[in-house]
């Protein structure tokens, strides 16, 4: 801090002014830019809805009821475990 008692008065008030304009410019910039891509993103939108056809809804499919598990079938899966537990423990 000892650098700024030795500065000039004009000049600290000038690097000041400096930074303050550097500061609003990209500052705006920055603004004007995401404002005019958030418009643009918009108009695109509604460009692509009035030319792109409208998807009709997919007719509701009928939910397949699923069978209970046969005795057979609850015995492969017993059996498909049992195998994956010895094979887990194999090294």
């Amino acid at each position: 801090m000892t650098f700024l008692t030795n500065a000039e008065h004009a000049l600290l008030v000038s690097n000041l002014q400096d930074g303050l304009i550097l500061l609003l410019l990209g500052m705006g910039t920055v603004f004007v830019f995401l404002t005019l891509l958030v418009f643009l993103t918009k108009g695109m939108s509604s460009a692509v809805r009035k030319i792109a056809p409208k998807e009709q809804p997919a007719a509701a499919s009928p939910i397949a009821e699923t069978a209970a598990p046969s005795a057979s079938n609850g015995a492969e899966i017993a059996a498909a475990i049992a195998a994956a537990f010895v094979q887990s423990k194999k090294k």
